[in-house]
């Protein structure tokens, strides 16, 4: 086990899909030389070449057809949006070509194309810098979408990502990229299955879902809540799509009380599909209704108004003492 930062966890495990795999190839703007504005890719130019790690025009939407038309030749192409606001010139390549491609061929041609987006906020930065649109993709049938919080599921899932044969959006939150934790560089593909949540600490009072950059602050939320005599179970979720609700459903069997929080507007969001299916499938068992904390239904806002826009422990804990005094 070696300590990472999350940032350093992604390179490693490009760097080793890239060796397993001639034909991983990565594209992106400033990827190559620069090594990434966020240093993900950086090195890797140098060790793999041109062909393998292309700097890209200023064109999200290039770059994924691009990556179709590699996807087609048998390549399997890893492409960086260098902003989660960026993604959006490339959302018609996305939900009209990679998603569909494999069932408009009835299975014989696949897109195994892996599309990295850093998101979510914290940094300061001006607009289209600090969304969350994981759910545009959610809601598109044919992808796959995921986020990881720490640096060993960073490693593991990117590798898994890219071995897919279904495009997969990795979302990876980059105000956490500099923080460390163990991560296993050299754990088997099959170690843990990419689409399944994990439960990172035991309660029992009521469970907290979150992903990606909410998994700390719910841990966080978590640890004032022990010293106050409150069990929180905290779940992250991992993927986003596919969900697995077996493992939340057993957890709100258990404590009886659901929150799920996320950076993204709680309108329509992640949060409010978790909700619906574990209110059919957990009616009898929840004591009080399934909640959610996310962001306000407006456009993310200046940096000084950030911190009153992203959910903290506070936050959290509010509705986590909401649904125990239902």
């Amino acid at each position: 086990m070696t300590t990472l930062p999350i940032v350093k966890a992604l390179n490693s495990g490009l760097r080793k899909a890239m060796e397993d795999d001639p034909r991983v190839v990565l594209l992106g703007l400033d990827i190559g030389k620069l090594g990434g504005v966020f240093r993900v890719t950086d090195g890797l130019q140098k060790d793999f070449g041109q062909n393998r790690v292309i700097d890209t025009p200023l064109a999200e939407s290039g770059i994924i057809g691009t990556a179709v038309g590699l996807a087609m030749r048998g390549f399997r192409p890893v492409c960086e949006i260098q902003f989660d606001g960026f993604v959006y010139p490339a959302f018609d390549q996305i939900v009209s070509q990679v998603a569909k491609l494999h069932s408009r061929t009835s299975g014989n041609v696949k897109m195994p194309i892996t599309i990295r987006v850093p998101y979510g906020g914290g940094i300061g930065a001006i607009e289209h810098h600090s969304e969350s649109p994981e759910a545009y993709f959610a809601h598109t049938a044919g992808l796959r979408v995921v986020s990881c919080s720490n640096a060993a599921d960073a490693n593991l899932m990117i590798r898994q990502a890219i071995a897919s044969d279904d495009p997969v959006l990795f979302f990876e939150p980059k105000r956490r990229y500099w923080e460390k934790s163990e991560a296993n560089e050299s754990a088997s593909l099959d170690s843990f299955p990419l689409h399944k949540a994990r439960t990172i600490v035991e309660g029992s009072d009521a469970t907290v879902v979150a992903y990606g950059p909410l998994v700390t602050t719910a841990l966080a939320a978590a640890k004032i809540a022990a010293a106050e005599g409150t069990s929180i179970e905290v779940i992250d979720l991992r993927s986003i799509s596919p969900l697995d609700l077996d493992t939340v459903e057993a957890s709100v069997r258990k404590t009886g009380r659901l929150i799920v929080t996320h950076e993204a507007s709680v309108f329509m969001g992640i949060g409010a599909e978790i909700a619906a299916r574990i209110s059919e499938r957990c009616f009898y068992h929840l004591q009080s209704p399934v909640l959610r904390v996310g962001g306000f239904a407006i456009p993310y806002p200046p940096a000084k108004l950030e911190e009153h826009f992203l959910p903290d422990p506070d936050r959290i804990l509010d509705a986590v003492d909401r649904a125990i005094a239902a």
